[in-house]
């Protein structure tokens, strides 16, 4: 509560946070504390802190937000660096984002990778106008193409070094006892069906015949979700499947190739 606080505090007054440690006793005038009340009251209803704000921080760039996109976690940039790790150092690389939202993943390694370009894809069109909007806050409109259509319907007869995603992988059934907070968020990008396993399903039914040869197709994957994700991939024919862990020790990332 007390840096949901602070960051409501710091966007009423248009500052960084350390700006209220060394100003504590500065007053509010009538209008700053009209407006932070206000964030107070919608924050108590459970509103997500990023979307009352309009931005969040990923990979140390921060994106805006809005209840179109899924807010960025922690949890994506294990997906976000396995991807840099493995394409470091590669000239003229090209990677597909499926299921885009505010573009974190796509616009995260456009910017740590300068000789790389993106395609990025999703089926809500709300969703591709902020990530537009953060690719031009970046700079970075002339590397990044966006397409909107179903996983990757729209990219049919184009060729990636790697294909990423964070799908919606929530069980159907667990939605309703969700926090508050991830119900606020788009149920598209939450709602993995049944199992929680549809998507993942189809990326590793279609994906290979959109990589070039070497590439690769890394998703983030749901707590306990990353060994059926492993076993679906060599179902379907992938043979270097591997599993990466996330900050907290948490199987998060599973990355194959053919």
């Amino acid at each position: 509560p007390r840096q949901d606080a602070e960051v409501l505090l710091a966007h009423v007054l248009e500052k960084p946070r350390i700006y209220l440690y060394v100003h504590y006793d500065q007053p509010l005038d009538p209008e700053e504390l009209a407006a932070y009340r206000g964030f107070v009251r919608r924050r108590a209803a459970r509103e997500p802190v990023a979307y009352l704000v309009g931005e969040r921080e990923f990979m140390g760039l921060t994106f805006a937000v809005s209840p179109a996109v899924l807010v960025p976690q922690p949890d994506t940039e294990a997906l976000v660096s396995e991807a840099r790790k493995r394409l470091q150092g590669k000239s003229g690389v090209r990677i597909a984002d499926v299921g885009t939202g505010s573009g974190a993943i796509a616009l995260s390694l456009l910017h740590a990778l300068p000789d790389l370009t993106a395609a990025a894809v999703d089926v809500s069109a709300a969703a591709l106008k902020v990530a537009r909007e953060n690719a031009d806050h970046f700079g970075f409109t002339d590397r990044v193409m966006f397409y909107e259509g179903d996983l990757l319907a729209p990219l049919r007869g184009q060729t990636f070094d790697a294909i990423l995603s964070n799908p919606p992988y929530i069980p159907r059934g667990d939605i309703a006892a969700l926090p508050p907070e991830v119900k606020a968020e788009p149920r598209l990008a939450l709602d993995g069906g049944v199992d929680g396993l549809d998507f993942y399903r189809r990326l590793v039914r279609e994906a290979a015949a959109f990589l070039c040869p070497g590439g690769f197709l890394a998703v983030e994957a749901g707590q306990g979700e990353a060994v059926v994700i492993s076993e679906l991939a060599r179902t379907n024919g992938w043979i270097e499947v591997e599993i990466t862990k996330d900050l907290a020790g948490i199987d998060r990332v599973v990355t194959m190739r053919r």
